[in-house]
């Protein structure tokens, strides 16, 4: 019988893709940030928060802004699965703070508008 010779082998095998994928799909690395939030509502109070996502958050790479009518604004990191690995409330911070926020995580501002973020914080 053939397969008995090399099913150990295959086994084997297939463990360790079966372990590197999941590895793959656990990772932590965080490569994506979406914000959800309303438009308004929360947004009129937040007014720190409401200018970094309509002036800064489009000037950031792989950073998105899906807005939810109702929704306290929050800030959610994924990895290359799309795994969401953390997950932030917006509403206490600065608008300098949820900057070094993005930053802190690895996030970079589009080359074109670098410069002009730096100057206007």
């Amino acid at each position: 019988m053939i397969w008995s010779a090399t099913s150990p082998k295959i086994a084997l095998a297939l463990c360790f893709l079966i372990v590197g994928f999941c590895e793959a799909v656990d990772d932590p690395t965080i490569v994506w940030a979406r914000i959800e939030s309303c438009a308004g509502c929360s947004l009129k109070r937040l007014i720190q928060v409401r200018d970094f996502l309509n002036v800064d958050v489009p000037k950031y790479e792989n950073v998105e802004w899906k807005k939810i009518q109702g929704a306290p604004p929050e800030i959610i990191f994924f990895n290359e699965a799309d795994q969401e690995v953390e997950r932030e409330k917006l509403e206490r911070y600065t608008r300098k703070e949820c900057n070094e926020l993005l930053v802190s995580k690895g996030f970079q501002k589009k080359k074109e508008f670098k410069e002009q973020i730096d100057q206007e914080l």
